[in-house]
């Protein structure tokens, strides 16, 4: 299975224990129905690489974690991720474009920790193409630049931010972010999303 649908695949597993359709999920998502049943399709099929906002949405609507769509939920009290186990990958957009336009590759540093309250990942970050689209959703983020430099567009402010920087925000704030200049950058992001 492609990292592309490993979302998708989870959502749908998700959605049908919970016996709902994909028309009960999509009304249960902020925003239009018609709109939220396409994207929760073509999230299932794997034809889009997700944004985060629609993500934490339908995970609410769903009852669960954004976790629990990136990792197994194996349930350890301690959980320690070695270096060479960085590769599970999933990568996310900040629109919904296809997998060729991903832009960041998360990888999760707390795969097998069950009801965890802080998503924490690597994260690399490529340049960003097109304008960015602004994303928003309940919680807080913290990001530590590891490598490279970043841009987060938050608001109307914008923050570029090197090696070593930090930055902390809600994330009720239209944002965005990505790797500053034309090369890519490596970030350890760490967010909050209340259930």
């Amino acid at each position: 299975m492609s990292n592309a649908n490993i979302v998708g695949e989870r959502i749908k597993n998700i959605r049908n224990k919970r016996s709902m359709s994909v028309a009960d999920l999509a009304a249960a998502i902020p925003g239009d129905p018609a709109a939220n049943a396409k994207l929760v399709e073509s999230l299932e099929r794997g034809e889009l690489v997700p944004s985060l906002t629609p993500l934490l949405q339908i995970a609410r609507a769903l009852g669960v974690r954004l976790g629990s769509f990136l990792d197994d939920q194996v349930g350890n009290p301690v959980v320690v991720t070695k270096a060479e186990n960085l590769s599970k990958t999933s990568r996310f957009v900040g629109s919904n474009l296809g997998a060729e336009r991903a832009e960041l590759a998360f990888h999760s540093l707390a795969a097998n920790k069950a009801d965890r309250h802080m998503e924490p990942f690597i994260v690399t970050v490529q340049p960003h193409i097109d304008p960015p689209v602004l994303s928003t959703h309940e919680g807080e983020e913290f990001i530590y630049v590891i490598d490279g430099a970043i841009e987060v567009s938050y608001g109307k402010e914008a923050y570029t931010l090197s090696k070593g920087d930090t930055i902390y925000y809600d994330s009720i704030v239209p944002h965005h972010l990505h790797a500053a200049g034309d090369n890519t950058a490596t970030i350890l992001a760490v967010i909050y999303a209340p259930f």
